[in-house]
């Protein structure tokens, strides 16, 4: 086996069509996204012969500590085991060469944590992206969608289509922004800067794979989402709402209508994004889970994020991730 770097949009993409294990945050269009934002990417293929699995890294700047970081990967399509091991020995080199404290994968893959383990990786005091998500097959039409959800999601639905709730498309993610910045005065996350957004859809945009929605009530926006449709799969990546209308149960109707986007887009999954157990109920995104869950679907759990060590500087970044982890109540 060996290690190429890719430089080639379509060779990159054209791969990606035949993995089944896979999200947006492996696209070519994440990785020009991640240049946007000022972080230094790689983009390397693994070959036996041919083009078997593929890694996007991204150099993590942070004042407690540089890593290199692969989110939902390596994507790869055979040999897992010994891809992951040949895709080692160059991160490790590349680890040394760029001064970091550890190496972080966020495993796309739902079994194979011994592999790991093996090669000397421990799981992560955090996460950075979902580690548990809600997926709905969407080949099903949209009579047969709707009678497989939870029962009060196809009724609220249903009234806010009577109170006649508007859903409408924006390129304007300053739309979006200004609700999500209410939702993070209510809620107490850390929201993505404005910046973030705007170069997320720009990146996605170029090949018509984002969209942003309004949902509106009485000419008044009430809930937002930012959606990435890629590779056959719809994604809810971005959310955001008021409580001014309480009893207008606007989201429903904004989350069914990017349903039928995606379904426009010839996509078969609808990927939910983050949730948590039905156990975690202290959780502060089970409320937001059990929304989800009403639409219909299952649950997809993938490995822990997991970090390989470089530097004993990783323990100081350990230390902080943890701590921030219990004040936020993850």
């Amino acid at each position: 086996m060996e290690i190429k770097e890719i430089f080639e949009k379509n060779v990159w993409e054209e791969f990606l069509k035949k993995c089944e294990e896979k999200t947006f945050l492996h696209s070519w269009n994440w990785g020009e996204f991640n240049k946007m934002m000022g972080d230094r990417i790689w983009r390397f293929g693994v070959y036996d012969n041919e083009l078997i699995g593929v890694a996007l890294i991204i150099k993590v700047k942070a004042k407690r500590g540089d890593f290199l970081f692969i989110p939902h990967g390596p994507v790869v399509l055979r040999a897992k085991a010994l891809v992951l091991k040949t895709l080692m020995k160059k991160l490790k080199a590349l680890a040394v060469v760029e001064k970091v404290s550890h190496i972080r994968i966020a495993p796309i893959t739902e079994s194979g944590l011994v592999v790991f383990k093996k090669l000397g990786f421990r799981n992560a005091s955090t996460f950075v992206h979902p580690e548990l998500t809600w997926e709905l097959d969407i080949t099903l039409s949209e009579d047969e969608l709707l009678k497989s959800m939870r029962k009060t999601t196809r009724y609220l639905i249903k009234k806010a289509i009577k109170e006649n709730v508007e859903i409408v498309e924006t390129n304007n993610v300053e739309e979006f922004d200004k609700l999500y910045q209410q939702t993070k005065a209510r809620q107490h996350f850390i929201p993505f800067p404005l910046n973030y957004l705007k170069n997320e859809f720009k990146a996605f945009s170029q090949d018509n794979q984002i969209l942003v929605l309004l949902g509106k009530h009485n000419g008044e926006i009430v809930s937002s989402g930012i959606f990435v449709f890629w590779q056959g799969i719809g994604f809810y990546h971005h959310g955001a709402s008021s409580l001014k209308y309480p009893k207008i149960p606007v989201s429903y109707l904004l989350l069914w209508e990017a349903i039928k986007k995606a379904k426009e887009k010839r996509c078969e999954k609808f990927n939910f994004w983050g949730i948590v157990s039905d156990e975690a109920k202290n959780h502060p995104w089970y409320g937001l889970s059990l929304f989800k869950k009403g639409f219909g679907g299952q649950t997809k759990e993938y490995i822990k994020t997991q970090d390989f060590i470089i530097s004993h500087n990783y323990w100081l970044s350990f230390i902080v991730e943890s701590l921030r982890k219990i004040m936020r109540g993850l």
